[in-house]
């Protein structure tokens, strides 16, 4: 049994990493494939797979019923992480069971078997408002945290600065919070350096570094 029970209207800071810490996306089209999977598999309705879905009309393929809540994320080459807010009832782990068909398109890809990911996925309850708002800025420059840079790597920071028009995440959950961006620019540095100085904020902070 899973220790975190996920309820709705709460806040969780879901990650994993490839098994044995290998890369799990390798080039451009992997990362797009794994950002289409949060698109089209955050549905209450039952979608077969990317594949089938394709060849719905538009209207159909956008539902506005979902199963969570993005709140931010960062895929990096070798683990991601995610907040999710569940508002549909065993909404978080429908969508990551979802999730799971990346595995069969990575191994289909690139002629390789068995698990992809280091086990079940890993979740810890965001339990507190300010919690919420310092895990958003780990997660949307968690590639800052690793030092990853170029195309290695894709986050929801472009969202939340107006240069991505991907809009998967409900950003409002965050930036309503702050009087502009800017605010919540100047927050989100300051809240990552501080983390980077002091990895030892707190043992949840400790517990999601993937190294």
């Amino acid at each position: 049994m899973r220790k975190t029970a996920f309820v709705n209207g709460e806040f969780y800071h879901i990650f994993n990493r490839g098994t044995d810490k290998r890369t799990v996306f390798m080039d451009n089209q992997d990362f797009e494939r794994f950002l289409q999977s949060l698109n089209e598999f955050n549905s209450l309705d039952p979608i077969e797979s990317l594949f089938v879905n394709s060849f719905r009309e538009p209207q159909l393929r956008r539902r506005t019923s979902k199963l969570v809540n993005i709140v931010c994320y960062c895929l990096n080459p070798n683990h991601f992480h995610m907040v999710l807010e569940q508002v549909a009832d065993g909404g978080i782990s429908e969508f990551m069971k979802r999730l799971g068909g990346y595995t069969k398109y990575f191994n289909t890809k690139y002629r390789r078997s068995g698990v992809l990911f280091q086990g079940k996925f890993k979740s810890r309850h965001v339990d507190l408002n300010e919690y919420l708002l310092h895990v958003s800025a780990y997660v949307n420059l968690n590639n800052l945290v690793h030092k990853i840079k170029g195309e290695r790597f894709r986050s929801s920071w472009g969202e939340y600065i107006g240069k991505d028009k991907k809009a998967l995440c409900k950003k409002s959950i965050i930036i309503s919070q702050f009087k502009n961006l800017k605010e919540y620019n100047d927050f989100t540095l300051s809240s990552l350096k501080d983390i980077l100085a002091r990895k030892e904020l707190s043992k949840e902070l400790e517990q999601m570094l993937l190294e």
